[in-house]
């Protein structure tokens, strides 16, 4: 009897999916199980689990196997941001603001309508900002341990962008891009639009496992790899300099460009050296905005070695020529003036005071987290599936991110991300303890 095609596996259960005849949270078949009984190969097995889960029907998660997902539109990595009823909190993105940022807007916004020459604001810049503005990125970089000269400063429209900027520069379809197992969706995104070949680095509690990236570069032409070494986003780890040497030393023994993401990277108080201070010529340093002053501030930046400065500039204007002038002028003058450090500095003592409230009303959970960093990662009880804890929370009005969204690997682990920034201090404790009863109602 000639095995059915694989497509028409797919599409048997996608149909018993989609009619509930297979409900949520039924496991499926293991990939061997299927190959067996469907009279097909293991390859093809996976092929089609792989497709359910393209699709948005299943999850693989990793030791537990392929669970029919719950429907919500709450998980994954675009979750729906409409609620069923009133929201609680928001913990699925991260917008740090301070009630003070309104007077600092007002101000800024006044001194910029009176200085001599506003109507400046209103003409194009050159792609990548004009010399002075990046003058002022060069200068504030320092602090960061980041040395380099303005010319090597592109701005960008948000960190975002600037790391678009920087894997065009950097990658062709078709490229191995190297990235830790769990990471930051938007390189998932990216690497998508790109047709670049997302290839994960296992972790370990200390940071990426380096030896398994040394022999994956052995293996395949790695073309570079992206990194979180400073308060990684979603595990919170940072770095030690042995680590940090041994990456650009593996980077620099099979010609690897280090992507290095710095974006949390303000919350550490005293982080090892940069990446791009251990390999300047062999580093694209990311950062911008968002996270330390106010994420509708769409200012980031990209430092790139010398040789990749004329393709990148090409890119940004080929893209949206970098970032506006109203835009530059405002970041520039809080750079200049110390407001960005001192914000900084406020978020730090922000995000130390919303992890302690998080860990006291999680005590007893499995939490994984930067004492200083507005993001914990939350492993879940094997009977607690992430797509079904998030949509119950949902119910309840409150928005978290489920561990695919942050996975590379095709088997995702079972848990949740907490974003801490967003509700009030004083509504954070109350949210937290309604979301633990949530999960713990979930019987086994």
């Amino acid at each position: 009897m000639r095995s059915p095609s694989y497509k028409a596996i797919v599409d048997e259960y996608a149909a018993a999916i989609r009619s509930g005849a297979l409900p949520a949270g039924t496991r499926l078949p293991t990939h061997r199980a299927l190959a067996r009984d469907r009279r097909i190969a293991l390859a093809t097995a996976t092929r089609v689990y792989a497709e359910l889960g393209a699709a948005g029907l299943v999850v693989g998660e990793q030791g537990r196997g392929t669970f029919v997902r719950v429907r919500s539109d709450y998980d994954g990595i675009e979750p729906s941001r409409t609620l069923p009823v009133p929201r609680v909190a928001e913990l699925s993105f991260n917008q740090p603001l301070a009630p003070e940022q309104r007077d600092l807007l007002r101000q800024a916004l006044r001194a910029l309508a009176s200085s001599g020459d506003a109507e400046a604001l209103l003409r194009q810049h050159p792609p990548g900002g004009h010399r002075h503005d990046r003058a002022v990125v060069a200068r504030y970089l320092l602090d960061r341990g980041v040395d380099t000269a303005p010319e090597n400063v592109l701005l960008a429209s948000g960190a975002q962008q600037a790391l678009d900027c920087v894997l065009r520069t950097l990658t062709r379809p078709g490229d191995v891009l190297a990235v830790d197992a769990l990471s930051y969706p938007g390189i998932k995104l990216l690497a998508a639009a790109h047709g670049l070949d997302l290839t994960p680095v296992p972790a370990t509690p200390a940071g990426p496992d380096l030896d398994a990236l040394d022999r994956l570069c052995r293996t395949r032409p790695v073309r570079a790899v992206y990194t979180i070494p400073t308060v990684h986003n979603p595990l919170g780890w940072v770095l030690d300099r042995p680590r940090r040497e041994r990456l650009a030393a593996v980077a620099a023994e099979h010609d690897c460009t280090l992507i290095e993401d710095g974006t949390y990277a303000f919350l550490e108080t005293a982080p090892p050296p940069p990446l791009h201070a251990l390999a300047p010529d062999r580093t694209c340093y990311v950062a911008g905005l968002s996270k330390n002053v106010a994420p509708g501030l769409r200012f980031g930046f990209a430092v790139l070695p010398d040789r990749h400065l004329r393709a990148a500039t090409t890119h940004l204007r080929a893209a949206a020529w970098g970032a506006p002038g109203l835009t530059t002028a405002l970041a520039t003058g809080w750079l200049a003036d110390g407001t960005v450090t001192r914000l900084e500095q406020q978020r730090r003592t922000d995000a130390a005071a919303r992890q302690h409230l998080a860990r006291t009303a999680l005590a007893g959970l499995t939490i994984t987290a930067h004492p200083t960093s507005y993001i914990q990662w939350l492993t879940l009880e094997p009977h607690q599936r992430p797509d079904q804890v998030a949509a119950l929370l949902a119910a309840e009005g409150i928005l978290i991110s489920t561990a695919d969204a942050f996975a590379t690997t095709p088997h995702h682990p079972n848990a949740i991300r907490l974003a801490l920034a967003t509700p009030p201090l004083s509504e954070l404790p109350a949210a937290l303890h309604r979301l633990r009863s949530t999960i713990e109602s979930i019987a086994p």
